[in-house]
């Protein structure tokens, strides 16, 4: 049976499948988390209206106990003894925190971002940072661990003494005549950042140790919130950021150490990681917890504990991944923006991408939406006279359709391990040069727009000025369309299949133009109707632009005069058998 050359609008299209499956793959390499609205639903509630008032702790985790009151000392059976009579809870408020601690271990119960709403159903609440059914599990956040050898007595529960110098500041001690455990937090009022110190020693040497937050980190609502969630610290030495995923601890805790500007935690958005003060050596240990979800099965969940030394002073950041203000407190912490996509850094565009959305929302449109569609806008318009290459190349191959499938014809009896193929391909590439075509002069044009595509993709997916950005019927730019049909995608459908009829397809037989004007958009659309708004927002607009250029330039430049086949244009003769 003959077999019939690919066309190079089929190869592209393959191309363009094989991106398409990728980009859309990229989304799924790990099972989404399905009950973690649920789950949501049952840590969260609300926050308190009262300054420091206390919210209350699911009762697996724990009761709370009466308000705080001013801790007393009772009497010390053993000489040196310092320890609280009964447990406070407590919170600190902020503009930006309200974090609930307890003085059994001297830790944290809660820490809640007031300026970032959750994804819950019906009503959203301040997100939440703890996992707070993981309480009666793991340690609960700031709890003192320690590596090798574990002091006889343990710390974490142990009722602290509480000194409150003023409201944004407490101090905790504990002491049970030989092992001496203090901790104190500082806060600001308008920052998110913490000044976080601990010293633990015994019989009056230092024990090191480390602070740890295990059971999970981040906002339980997001989509796949189990699979965003990381350990990961920042090698100074090497300016590498490692980011280290939950199944590396599955066999038990694992430890680094280096010179590190900070390590932590992160998931999608948020980031707590600890920025040592004049330190050379930091240690962090990453933990694989088994914790229950809402339906009651087990999943892992990432905890790390960063430290090392009898002493430990560390500056905290405790917030959103949002570029602009990672950089003012220190440029390092701007590596927790993820600029790659399957492993290509594409910062290079996407940061330029990043401040022309900023400046547009914040001094032009003011909605994120709108900011979307000029900049979408902008960048056809640069890439425009690449789609006039792109027509005036497609518009002189028809013109020489006649001469190409003359030549096919020509050389069809050939196998194509034929060694006259050489033949063919080189009169077919005087045939280009004789007209001036660029065989790849259709193509180029495309594939220089695939960037713009992805680094839009990588853009939209660490920008957290667009978690819960509306525009129009859209709630959240960062997640798919809430109504129960994805109306943008399906406006998407309908322009690309417009944007295909009116692009011409030079070489290309009924059959194959009929197939790629449906598959390619209905391809594109099943892509796309999962993947946020703000990107499909952007797809659709650039169809629209596309349209519009489309038609301008389909009236500008003249209709293809084929160009007539050659007399002498004569068959191959067959290789004999």
């Amino acid at each position: 049976m003959e077999k019939k050359e690919l066309t190079m609008e089929v190869r592209l299209l393959m191309f363009f499948v094989l991106m398409g499956l990728i980009l859309f793959a990229s989304q799924y390499l790990y099972k989404p988390a399905a009950p973690a609205a649920s789950e949501a639903k049952t840590a969260t509630t609300p926050a308190t209206t009262e300054k420091s008032g206390a919210i209350p702790i699911p009762a697996s985790a724990a009761t709370p106990p009466p308000p705080v009151s001013p801790a007393t000392t009772p009497a010390a059976p053993v000489p040196g003894q310092i320890e609280a009579g009964q447990e406070q809870v407590f919170a600190i408020d902020t503009d930006y925190y309200h974090v609930e601690f307890s003085n059994r271990g001297a830790v944290v119960r809660r820490w809640q971002l007031k300026q970032f709403k959750d994804h819950e159903e019906p009503k959203a609440h301040p997100v939440e940072l703890v996992n707070v059914l993981a309480l009666s599990k793991t340690p609960a956040p700031f709890s003192v661990a320690f590596k090798g050898q574990t002091p006889s007595v343990d710390p974490n529960s142990r009722l602290f003494q509480i000194q409150r110098p003023d409201d944004l500041t407490v101090n905790f001690e504990f002491s049970d005549g030989r092992m001496d455990v203090k901790k104190s937090f500082r806060f600001l009022q308008k920052s998110y950042l913490v000044t976080v110190d601990s010293e633990v020693t015994q019989n009056g040497a230092p024990i090191p140790h480390a602070l740890s937050w295990r059971g999970g980190f981040g906002d339980a609502t997001e989509n796949s919130a189990i699979n965003n969630q990381h350990a990961l610290y920042y090698d100074a030495a090497n300016s590498k950021l490692n980011v280290k995923q939950v199944k590396e601890a599955k066999d038990g805790p694992v430890s680094w150490a280096g010179q590190f500007s900070f390590a932590g935690l992160e998931d999608h958005y948020f980031a707590g990681v600890f920025l040592p003060e004049g330190r050379s050596l930091v240690e962090i240990t990453e933990y694989s917890d088994q914790i229950p979800d809402a339906a009651g099965k087990d999943q892992a969940r990432v905890g790390a504990a960063v430290g090392g030394e009898g002493s430990n002073a560390f500056t905290m950041f405790v917030g959103p991944k949002d570029y602009k203000l990672l950089g003012n407190i220190n440029p390092k912490l701007e590596q927790l923006i993820d600029w790659t996509w399957i492993g290509l850094n594409l910062g290079f565009i996407g940061k330029p991408l990043f401040y022309a959305l900023s400046w547009t929302a914040d001094n032009l449109v003011h909605n994120y939406g709108w900011a979307i569609v000029l900049v979408t806008i902008a960048i056809n318009m640069v890439l425009f006279p690449l789609r006039f290459s792109q027509l005036r190349s497609s518009k002189k191959m028809q013109a020489i359709q006649p001469q190409i499938k003359a030549l096919n014809e020509k050389y069809k009896s050939l196998s194509l391990k034929d060694p006259r193929q050489a033949e063919k391909n080189q009169e077919m590439m005087d045939l280009y040069k004789k007209h001036g075509i660029n065989p790849l002069g259709g193509c180029v044009p495309m594939l220089i727009q695939l960037p713009f595509l992805f680094a839009f993709y990588t853009v939209l997916k660490v920008m957290i000025e667009l978690r819960g950005a509306s525009w129009l019927w859209v709630h959240d730019l960062s997640q798919p369309e809430t109504l129960p049909i994805h109306v943008l995608p399906l406006i998407m459908l309908a322009t690309q299949y417009f944007q295909q009829k009116m692009t011409p397809q030079p070489g290309v037989d009924q059959s194959q133009q009929k197939m790629m004007m449906w598959m390619m958009p209905l391809m594109m659309t099943y892509i796309f109707y999962f993947l946020q708004a703000g990107l499909v927002l952007y797809y659709l607009t650039s169809n629209l632009v596309g349209i519009a250029q489309q038609l301008i330039l389909n009236r500008a430049t003249p209709a293809p005069v084929p160009v007539p086949v050659p007399v002498e244009v004569k068959p191959a003769p067959k290789k004999k058998k």
